[in-house]
């Protein structure tokens, strides 16, 4: 059995608000428990860092001094002693390295993202569209058994492709709006959780 986890708001907070906080640039606050179409969503982010004239690095200089979710890395050893672990996250590789530090360098598929001469985000290159989805499903074809975490829009294909799909912390009004997945609150219950599948 592999176990498939959301990166941002499942082991570490949320890039976007962390960048909105430093920045003060409270349009950035917006993330996919918000907005479900996620090109429309980083279109708009591209668009106001150019604005407001912030960098990749000005970025990658928050993501460095973000902490994992408290509780996360215990989490996740206690997980990876019982199954397979990878991370799948609509997060970049260029964002990446620093969290995947922190969190003892899980597995983990993401994107990655273009910047222009200037140093600007000026695109991003998906790995796959549906990338989350269709790692679930080529698990699934390799014949392993596969269960899931996430806590956005973004994660609920995964969810419904996983044999066991559960959400961690998640909007009420995305637990309301998809009531068949179990919301978990904490590390311990979720882990819980995930044991209870056979």
């Amino acid at each position: 059995m592999i176990c498939c986890l959301d990166l941002e708001g499942v082991l570490m907070p949320e890039v976007w608000i962390h960048v909105a906080k430093r920045t003060g640039v409270k349009e950035l606050e917006i993330t996919t428990r918000d907005e479900p179409d996620y090109d429309k969503l980083m279109k708009y982010r591209i668009g106001i860092l150019k604005k407001e004239k912030i960098r990749l690095r000005d970025i990658q200089k928050v993501i460095r001094a973000m902490p994992p979710i408290p509780g996360a890395k215990g989490f996740l050893k206690r997980l990876k002693e019982r199954y397979q672990v990878i991370i799948l996250s609509d997060t970049f590789y260029e964002f990446a390295g620093p969290m995947m530090r922190k969190l003892d360098q899980p597995t983990l598929f993401c994107n990655w993202l273009k910047t222009d001469s200037d140093g600007f985000i000026s695109g991003y290159v998906l790995r796959q569209r549906n990338g989350k989805e269709r790692a679930v499903r080529g698990l699934k074809s390799l014949g392993f058994r596969v269960i899931a975490a996430g806590d956005s829009y973004n994660d609920v294909t995964m969810l419904k492709a996983a044999d066991f799909g559960a959400f961690f912390r998640p909007p009420s009004r995305i637990a309301k709006e998809f009531p068949q997945f179990p919301v978990t609150r904490t590390y311990g219950e979720l882990l819980a959780t995930f044991l209870k599948v056979n």
